[in-house]
C-alpha cells in the first residue's frame, strides 16, 4: 500500500519545523587564510569551512563535525544580508576571541550572505 502523497509532506513539513527548532542562534564573520588550521595543520580542506570560537571550540573535540549554518538577519546596519540559503560547514580550526560564534570561510559567509555586513545572526545545527 502506497503512502499517499499529502501524507509525506506532512510529514516533511514536521521534520524541517523539528529541525529548525533545534537550531541553535549565534553569531558568524568570516576569515581568508584557511591553513595552517588548529585540526588539520597544513592539510587544507577546501573552502567549506568554519573555525569554531571558545564556547563551541570544547578543546577541539569540534574538529571535523559538521553544521548547517542559515543566515537569520543583521547585527549591523547593512540592510538584509541574508540570502536565504543555507550551508553545511566542516569545522576546521579554532578562532579564540574571534567575533562570532563560528567563523565562516569566506565563500561559506558569501553562500548565506552579503559580505559587507562582516557579521550576521545566524542559527547552526549539527
Amino acid at each position: 500500500m502506497a503512502i499517499p502523497k499529502s501524507i509525506l509532506l506532512i510529514i516533511g513539513g514536521v521534520a524541517t519545523l523539528f529541525s529548525i527548532a533545534l537550531a541553535t542562534p549565534g553569531t558568524a564573520t568570516f576569515y581568508t587564510n584557511y591553513v595552517p588550521s588548529a585540526c588539520y595543520g597544513n592539510t587544507p580542506q577546501g573552502t567549506i569551512i568554519a573555525a569554531a570560537s571558545d564556547p563551541r571550540w570544547n578543546n577541539g573535540a569540534t574538529c571535523g563535525k559538521f553544521f548547517n549554518v542559515t543566515c537569520t538577519g543583521p547585527t549591523n546596519p547593512v540592510p538584509h544580508p541574508c540570502t536565504g540559503k543555507s550551508i553545511v560547514v566542516k569545522i576546521v580550526d579554532h578562532c579564540p576571541g574571534c567575533g562570532g560564534t563560528l567563523d565562516l570561510s569566506k565563500e561559506a559567509f558569501s553562500t548565506i550572505a552579503n559580505p559587507v555586513a562582516g557579521v550576521i545572526k545566524i542559527d547552526y545545527v549539527q
